[in-house]
This record gives structure tokens, sequence and C-alpha cells, in this order.
């Protein structure tokens, strides 16, 4: 993979000397002896990155970042390049939401040969977008990690979905990152300034890109919206066209890509979460397609979505008002005046229960883990005093 230099993030915070840790060299990786000249610096490596760090590392540990995730390893870069790492048996036992994702800054080990590495750590996230994992059985999934910007990528003119989009801004906005809507293959489209109302409709306030990858309409706005250093993640549904548009906006082939159908739909191509580099020191998460996007602790997320019926609840007259046939509602009021659409408050309903009920499942899976942990506890103090007094 090529490796143009990144600028470095400004908005961390400078490292303090009160700890000592200015003067720590694993602070500073990239002035290592044998280093890849910083090639850290280039994969978003900062400030506050080092830090974090430096605080949980031990004496020969390296930072790293995880590019792409496989089913038993992962795929890293160092400041000595990319290498492939297992997992030490404890970040193998873990939680899902508490093993390495992509987009990961991780503490690794190396052994003396550098031809092995294990991910020891992995350093808390400043973002992570985590939807509930497809399947009956309710756990996280963390889609991608320390992101600034997640990008919706629907496709035009067959692709775009209103609940859909929904479901995912709203997991966009919990994530701490700041959404964003890419409309593709507007060439195939006839209706592109309508698209455009109907995703900002859905989504006041939150920036709406109408792109070509063939014809190059819109790229250059789309470039706006991404600052250099920065992490992008681009999710949405198979054949959407989210590979394409990472490999012209990266003007080479860094993803595989399939041709599109005759009637504009794309193929299937991504096969796992990937951290690719673009041009101009922006790094980009492209995503496999997503068939269930489900909810998972994102309360807040759903007050940024619906902020117009929340703003309205805020006039109900009374406070526990459900907006169902309460005297006073204002949400009815302006469901039967005709300025907001009862699809869209039926939505909020829905998204409400799911989330709601996420949250209890969550709390099942963490009182199940620390259950687990306790068995384990007590299992080793057993054989630890059986050992004593056998001796």
């Amino acid at each position: 993979m090529d490796h143009p230099h990144l600028g470095a993030d400004t908005s961390a915070p400078e490292l303090s000397n009160d700890s000592g840790l200015l003067n720590d060299p694993r602070c500073h990786p990239e002035r290592s002896e044998g280093s890849a000249s910083g090639l850290l610096s280039d994969f978003g490596w900062n400030d506050a990155v080092a830090i974090a760090f430096a605080a949980t590392a031990d004496p020969g540990d390296v930072p790293a970042r995880v590019v792409a995730v496989h089913r038993n390893r992962i795929d890293v870069v160092t400041n000595a390049g990319e290498q492939s790492a297992t997992l030490e048996p404890r970040l193998l036992k873990a939680a899902a939401e508490d093993r390495p994702a992509t987009g990961d800054w991780i503490v690794l080990r190396t052994d003396p040969s550098g031809t092995a590495a294990r991910a020891r750590q992995v350093i808390a996230r400043r973002t992570a977008f985590i939807r509930g994992a497809a399947g009956e059985k309710a756990v996280p999934q963390v889609v991608a990690a320390n992101i600034d910007l997640v990008l919706v990528v629907m496709a035009l003119p067959h692709d775009v979905n209103d609940r859909r989009l929904e479901r995912y801004l709203a997991l966009a906005w919990e994530s701490g990152a700041t959404p964003a809507v890419v409309l593709t293959k507007c060439d195939l489209a006839h209706d592109v300034d309508e698209q455009q109302a109907r995703v900002r409709a859905v989504a006041p306030g939150i920036d709406v890109v109408a792109v070509s990858a063939t014809s190059d309409d819109g790229i250059r706005t789309l470039w706006t919206l991404m600052t250099r250093g920065s992490t992008v993640a681009m999710l949405g549904s198979s054949g959407v066209g989210k590979s394409t548009l990472v490999n012209r906006l990266a003007e080479r082939a860094v993803m595989r890509t399939a041709d599109v159908d005759r009637d504009g739909r794309g193929r299937h191509t991504t096969t796992h979460r990937q951290l690719a580099q673009l041009g101009n020191g922006v790094l980009v998460i492209d995503t496999p397609g997503m068939r269930e996007i489900q909810l998972w602790s994102a309360e807040a997320g759903l007050e940024q979505v619906f902020d117009d019926i929340t703003t309205l609840s805020e006039s109900c007259r009374f406070g526990d008002c459900r907006h169902e046939q309460e005297p006073g509602c204002a949400v009815t009021a302006a469901i039967a005046d005709g300025t907001l659409a009862r699809e869209r408050v039926e939505s909020w309903r829905k998204l409400v229960r799911e989330a709601a009920r996420a949250s209890i499942q969550g709390d099942a899976v963490a009182a199940s883990a620390e259950r687990a942990q306790l068995r384990t506890l007590m299992r080793a103090v057993r054989v630890h005093v059986r050992a004593k007094h056998e001796r």
C-alpha cells in the first residue's frame, strides 16, 4: 500500500510534561530506531493517542492501528510497516465490543524475531459506530472506531430508503462522529434534486451530496466535507458503490469492485472492513454492505435524528405524553395540520421501542459477562487454595 504523508491532527491536545509523558519514548514511536520515517503519523497518530498508549503500554510494546479484521487475526500498521497479528487469549475471550475493530489503536507486542505479533490491549476509543449484530443473540458489534465523519451511502435511483436512513443516522450520531449522506450514481437518475430534497427532509441540517464516480459530479463537493488527518467511515447497503467511490477519491484501485448490472444495481464485493489512505491525507474505512441495521444504545442519536419531534414534545400539555391520544399533544396536532408526516412519527415510535429493548438486552449481556468473570475468578481462587493445601 502507498503511504503518502498525512498532516497531524491539529485538534489533538498538547502533551503535558507534568507526568513525564512528554519525554517518554513510547509517546514518540516515530523517533524510535529503525522506524519507517514516522509511518504511524500517516495513519492518524497524534498527541492524544500517544498519551493513551503510554499510559497503558509496557516496555517492549509498540503502538499499531488496525486496518482490517479477519476471523482469527487482524491486519495492523506500525512504524515498521503493515503486518498480521493474533489476539492474546484475554482479548479473544473478551466481549465483542472490547475486541479490536477496524480503526482501533492497539498495544502490540512482537517477538524478538519480528515475525509474529500479538494484540495485547485496545486503547480507549474516541468514537465508535456500534450496531446490534445480525442474528437472534443480542450483542453489540463495533463497525468502525476512532472515526470523525460517517458517510451514509445510498445509490440513485433505487436505494434511497427513508426509514433505513433514520436508522443509520441514529447510530452515526450516537457514535460521536458527524454524519453526512452521499447519494451515488447520480448520473443514472433524472430526479437528483428531488431525491436530495427528500433526504434533507428526513435529515435536516445534515450535508447531502449527490456524486458520480464515473462522471465526477459532486466529487469536489464531497472533498470539502473531509479534513486532512481525519478518518471517514462509509456505510451502506451492498452494491451502492462504496468501494468504487473510495477508489475514485484515492485515484487508485485500493478496493476491489465489480461491474454494475444494466439497471444500475451494483454487486457485493467488500467482505471485511478495511482502512485505506486517500491522496489528500484522509483515511477511509470501507465496510461490507449491511442487510440489517439493529440499534444499540442509540437514545441520544434518536434525539438528534428526530429533533423535530423532540422539539414539538416540549410543547405538549403533559410531560410524559406518548403522542397518541392525549389532549394537548403538539405532535398529534402537527400530524393533523400536515406539518409532520405520520410515517415519520411511526418510525420514531418503532425505533424508540427498539432502542429501549436493546438497552435492556445490553444490560443483560453486561450482567452475563460480569457473572462469567466472577466464575473465572472463583475458579482461580479455588485452584490457588487447593494448591496451597497440597504443599
